[in-house]
């Protein structure tokens, strides 16, 4: 193990293909591709103040570091990485990464963050400008979460979140086999086209959510007054704990709430329309 500590390297590629390094207070200031193609790495009080810091990298522990705004893209094409207790301003960070495990992380900058990654763990996570995030990923497990940022988990599978608050619009849409517990959800157009969509003990706010869904299921979810318009051309199995604005030509299924303010079926309806509206205090 090579040991480099309380230094400043810059420039293009200072630290290229090293393997089994240990940093330590230190900071890859400007310059491009700091520790790209390395492997076996230790960072620990580090700052990354350069672009594309780490590419094409593999066995990666950063604890402590922080990602500065000017590290444009800093984590890509990646596998087993581990991120404890950092701070990232960068935008676009993660994009095909493999194999991950993050905790404690604060992302100021989330934009384009997590595209087409696989196999990753997050927890006690908090993300700001969050568009776009987690776009096409897959096989990910969130605890724990706040997100700020519209066009969550576009085109994702098989994503698990538990006690997370999402302030997202247009949310999972076109998602497969993503189920989501005790979480609260803000933002329009939720769920538009997912698939084996799963929502369990969450809070569901903003206008005509869960429209155009395939085999949608809810268990004992709560609705806002203004999630309104909701299951749309969806097949569904719902539980809701509240009353509900206005349901509109869901397509098949059970939907069963305190009392629903409309149920709208009209001339645009699809077949085989017979979903089943149970209004618990009727």
């Amino acid at each position: 193990m090579t040991n480099i500590q309380n230094q400043t390297l810059a420039g293009e590629r200072p630290l290229y293909a090293s393997h089994d390094i240990e940093l330590r207070n230190v900071t890859i200031g400007e310059g491009e591709s700091g520790l790209k193609e390395c492997r076996g790495v230790k960072a620990e009080h580090c700052v990354f103040d350069g672009m594309y810091v780490l590419w094409e990298c593999e066995d990666v522990l950063c604890t402590n570091c922080h990602f500065a705004a000017s590290d444009r893209a800093p984590i890509w094409h990646s596998r087993r990485l581990r991120l404890t207790d950092c701070t990232m301003d960068a935008p676009k960070a993660f994009r095909e990464v493999d194999g991950f495990v993050i905790e404690g992380i604060q992302m100021n900058d989330g934009s384009e963050a997590f595209w087409q990654c696989h196999d990753g763990q997050l927890s006690d996570i908090q993300i700001s400008s969050g568009n776009y995030i987690f776009l096409k990923s897959e096989n990910i497990r969130i605890r724990k979460a706040q997100l700020i940022g519209n066009y969550a988990f576009q085109y994702a599978r098989n994503i698990e979140i538990h006690n997370a608050v999402l302030d997202t619009k247009d949310a999972f849409w076109e998602s497969c086999d993503c189920a989501i517990y005790d979480s609260q959800f803000k933002g329009e157009y939720l769920g538009w086209y997912a698939k084996n969509l799963r929502l369990v003990r969450c809070h569901i706010s903003g206008t005509q959510p869960l429209c155009y869904c395939e085999n949608l299921i809810l268990e004992d979810c709560i609705f806002a007054p203004d999630a309104d318009l909701a299951f749309e051309y969806s097949t569904v199995q719902a539980t809701i704990l509240s009353s509900v604005t206005s349901i509109k030509n869901p397509i098949t299924g059970k939907i069963t709430c305190q009392s629903c303010g409309e149920i709208i079926r009209d001339g645009f309806a699809r077949q085989p329309n017979d979903c089943r509206v149970i209004e618990a205090e009727r």
